[in-house]
């Protein structure tokens, strides 16, 4: 316990307060350099900002294996339930397996269809615009072939019938579509080549069957490899659309309708 000394009178009840310098406290900091410090916080900046783009990006079904695989999704929904799995619309008609073709309503299919790759050729032969060029001499080209199974055709005593209204009018549209709209116009190239190489196969095959004896047709063969040639063509169609604007993208993909009414036009011919 502390003391109790008494208070002497002499001395004084309060000390004169000692006057002098406070020091100020001492505050550590963490030693960085203030230009790190702004590169730290631009670095977050742009992470924030890149994150936001990408949450906001619209992604389109097939966009990340490149453009030809979102044209081939669009179409894949224009396809009928029973044609393709991915396929949306409902059937109309009978399926080709129960079809009843004659060789009439062939030949005017083939006549119509020869009209309309002529012109997709003769297109890209002429190139208007410079990315026409690249889809010259793919081996897809189907002209040759046809002119071969109609001369075969004439040379068995069948009477090669006129061009009529749903070849021509396709042949029309696609000659006038590419000389304004590439894109547009390569949406019909892409299509209509590539739906032979699969559907239209099958579909000559069963139409081959029921009225040619089994004959395979020209318009059904292809020099080389088929699947190597349509990867080509599907890297040329990638590399052009790379040079596409999002919007020249899904106008081209907007036309993929229009493509399937008219080859529908031609391919009904078989049961004329």
């Amino acid at each position: 316990m502390a003391s109790m000394t008494p208070i002497s009178r002499a001395q004084p009840l309060y000390k004169k307060p000692q006057l002098g310098v406070l020091k100020k406290p001492q505050v550590q900091f963490l030693s960085m350099p203030i230009s790190s410090l702004s590169a730290k916080k631009s670095r977050m900046v742009v992470v924030a900002a890149t994150t936001a783009a990408e949450k906001g990006k619209k992604r389109y079904p097939g966009e990340a294996k490149g453009f030809v695989e979102e044209m081939r999704f669009v179409a894949m929904k224009l396809h009928t339930k029973d044609q393709a799995k991915e396929g949306e619309k409902e059937p109309q008609g009978q399926p080709v397996a129960r079809w009843e073709p004659t060789v009439e309503g062939y030949l005017r299919f083939l006549v119509d269809s020869k009209l309309v790759y002529d012109t997709l050729e003769r297109i890209v032969e002429k190139a208007a615009f410079p990315e026409y060029a690249e889809f010259k001499n793919t081996g897809l080209e189907r002209s040759e072939g046809l002119a071969k199974d109609l001369e075969w055709f004439k040379e068995q005593g069948h009477a090669i019938p006129e061009t009529s209204s749903p070849g021509i009018n396709y042949a029309q549209y696609v000659e006038e579509l590419s000389e304004k709209d590439p894109p547009a116009f390569l949406c019909h190239f892409y299509n209509t080549y590539f739906a032979h190489s699969a559907g239209g196969r099958m579909i000559g095959k069963k139409v081959a069957e029921k009225i040619l004896n089994g004959k395979e047709l020209e318009f059904y063969k292809w020099d080389g490899d088929l699947s190597q040639l349509l990867q080509n063509v599907r890297d040329k169609l990638n590399r052009v659309a790379e040079n596409w604007s999002r919007e020249e993208k899904d106008h081209c993909l907007e036309e993929t309708e229009k493509s399937f009414k008219f080859s529908g036009e031609i391919l009904r011919l078989v049961l004329s």
